[in-house]
């Protein structure tokens, strides 16, 4: 994909998150809807230092957990997390404290493999991500040893 191709994408996909995606998402946690499928994550805000919550799909274990930046250091809440990498992830109703970091030589494919466990969900999940990524970089979470919020 040409350089060209990946920022329309990005900006496309950018759009479609920021106008139908988040706040559909918001609309529903506001109901008090949720879905295992998607975790809410809080950043700071790079350059305003306010509370910024983005949807995002995470697979958890015991130490953290992982999340596809799908666009790369081109996404909001990847810049933000350069700027200030506390951050706080939602599961259900429970908030984790925790510090992201980027792992740039996680295999992104195979860990977009490992997020789905059931036979049917795991090709759509990642050829969901196959189809919205431009510039994708795995992000590990590790959970702050105090108990989570």
């Amino acid at each position: 994909m040409t350089e060209r191709n990946t920022l329309r994408k990005f900006k496309r996909e950018r759009m479609i998150g920021r106008c139908i995606a988040n706040p559909t998402v918001a609309a529903l946690d506001r109901l008090g809807i949720r879905t295992a499928l998607v975790s809410e994550l809080e950043t700071t805000g790079a350059k305003t230092g306010l509370p910024r919550r983005v949807p995002v799909t995470a697979s958890f274990d015991d130490k953290g957990a992982w999340i596809i930046c799908q666009h790369g250091p081109r996404a909001g809440w990847a810049r933000n997390i350069t700027a200030d990498p506390r951050v706080r992830l939602r599961r259900g109703d429970r908030w984790y404290t925790g510090t992201a970091k980027f792992v740039p030589d996680d295999d992104v494919v195979a860990r977009a493999r490992s997020f789905a466990t059931g036979g049917i969900a795991r090709p759509v999940l990642a050829w969901t991500i196959k189809a919205l990524e431009t510039d994708p970089i795995s992000v590990r979470v590790t959970f702050s040893a105090a108990d989570p919020d």
